[in-house]
């Protein structure tokens, strides 16, 4: 088995859907009529990316808005305060039905489609996705605000011994907060007052939380934890913190215990789907085999979104997201990046060498698409060396240059780069040959220029084993 390519060459000055340039984008790009995993996670460490069977490469120092791969190292990431809320979120919808205020044009990681090469392929642009999502977004306020103030004037009729001070307080997208309101009271009239006989009143809040921590003493007398169902991801993989001061991990979070009576309930499927990547099952792999899948996220029966995830030798790849509009309140972008980052971490129980999450391309100089720098630990690729170096150090670079290389030893190279051209596997008239044998009957002078920058930028080692087809 082995790769077949078919080498595109350059393209640039077309149109760049990050920054609207009519004319800035440039990048290299070949058709992967059949590709390994072995090979495409060789080129993705070297700055490529692929979009359905199309595999690209940004020409950094050329294009208007640099694309650097991105990694986050999942074993060591910790949930930040905004995903937490996220998650607590998705929790609530779950259990109780409820949803939760906020503007999802503030959110920049509803979906990660990438906008690779416009005008050639028929991929979705992220940015024209956060226009569908601004407008829906402000209807689904208006409807909320609407409804409050129905609840205010039936609360005045009905209290009107009372004197309410509602207080709305403007959220962020995403905070998963619900707005406070502020009530006082006149003071009660004799007889109607607190009876001093009686204990005082706790918070709904404590009362609730007791209630809670009480019926999972019966269900679970030996403290197991249990999750909501989720198929392929069995729950019991990732028992509780033994200490309660301990903050919770990104599985604790996720399965969260939701009652019986939860108001929905979510389910997930994992589906090999076709793509240039070919699946493999070796022994010592991840038991889901490698190769390309389509993670389905189904709600009561209904399939809300759909996440393609590239699985490979050392890593999970997110390629996109597909999902419904209408559940946008629940920030699906965000929260299938994190389930994805807690699968990464269930395949490396088995599979040691499997440890990475790539994200794709972050862009420092579009701040729609910065996001991705907020999973820590990160990494962003050298684009000239090809080594990872942590993004804190790659950040104070990026603000006084859209294009930088990170490598801060100027004496290192690209260690994998072409050093043996005629090496080079070359697939031309039904006959596999070295560029060596193959250039001798070449008379066109393009050919080897060509083909000499293809070696570049794929490296020695995928020369060597993908079949670079010339008809």
């Amino acid at each position: 088995m082995a790769s077949v390519v078919e080498y595109k060459g350059l393209k640039a000055g077309y149109h760049c859907g990050y920054c609207d340039s009519e004319e800035g984008k440039a990048s290299c790009g070949m058709w992967a009529h059949s590709m390994t995993v072995q090979d495409y996670q060789d080129l993705i460490d070297r700055g490529w990316r692929r979009s359905g069977k199309y595999v690209y490469k940004p020409v950094m120092n050329q294009t208007c808005c640099p694309q650097y791969t991105i990694r986050c190292r999942p074993l060591q990431f910790q949930p930040s305060k905004s995903h937490k809320k996220v998650l607590k979120k998705m929790l609530k919808f779950l259990a109780k039905g409820e949803i939760s205020k906020g503007n999802c044009g503030d959110e920049p990681m509803d979906s990660t489609v990438e906008d690779a090469v416009a005008g050639d392929f028929a991929l979705i642009n992220k940015l024209d996705i956060k226009c569908d999502l601004k407008t829906l977004s402000d209807d689904l306020k208006e409807s909320l605000e609407n409804e409050e103030m129905k609840k205010e004037r039936n609360s005045k009729k009905e209290e009107s011994n009372e004197l309410i001070h509602s207080q709305a307080i403007e959220e962020k997208l995403g905070s998963g907060e619900p707005s406070h309101s502020i009530k006082v009271h006149t003071v009660p009239k004799p007889g109607k007052g607190a009876d001093l006989s009686k204990p005082p009143c706790r918070k709904a809040k404590e009362i609730r939380k007791e209630r809670k921590r009480l019926k999972l003493m019966q269900q679970n007398p030996a403290g197991e934890h249990e999750g909501f169902q989720a198929q392929g991801q069995p729950p019991s993989l990732f028992p509780p913190k033994a200490k309660s001061n301990q903050p919770k991990s990104l599985e604790d979070l996720i399965f969260e215990s939701l009652p019986e009576n939860a108001s929905h309930k979510l389910e997930f499927t994992r589906f090999l789907c076709n793509s240039p990547l070919e699946a493999e099952n070796p022994p010592n792999g991840p038991e889901s085999g490698y190769g390309s899948f389509h993670q389905q996220y189904w709600l009561d029966g209904k399939i809300i979104a759909v996440g393609v995830i590239d699985i490979l030798p050392y890593c999970v790849s997110s390629v996109y997201l597909y999902y419904d509009p209408d559940y946008s309140f629940l920030s699906l972008g965000v929260y299938s990046a994190l389930r994805e980052i807690a699968f990464t971490r269930q395949l490396h129980e088995k599979t040691s060498q499997l440890c990475y999450y790539y994200m794709g391309f972050y862009i420092h100089s579009c701040p729609k698409m910065k996001y991705k720098g907020q999973y820590r630990p990160s990494d962003l690729l050298c684009p000239e060396t090809y080594v990872w170096v942590p993004i804190e150090q790659c950040l104070p670079s990026l603000e006084n240059s859209k294009y930088c290389r990170f490598n801060q030893d100027p004496e290192a190279v690209d260690e994998g780069r072409s050093k043996e051209p005629d090496r080079l596997q070359v697939f031309h008239k039904k006959a596999i040959m070295p560029y060596g044998v193959y250039k001798k009957s070449q008379k066109d002078p393009g050919e080897e220029a060509t083909v000499l920058q293809y070696a570049r930028l794929v490296g020695q080692a995928c020369s060597e084993r993908m079949l670079l087809f010339r008809s």
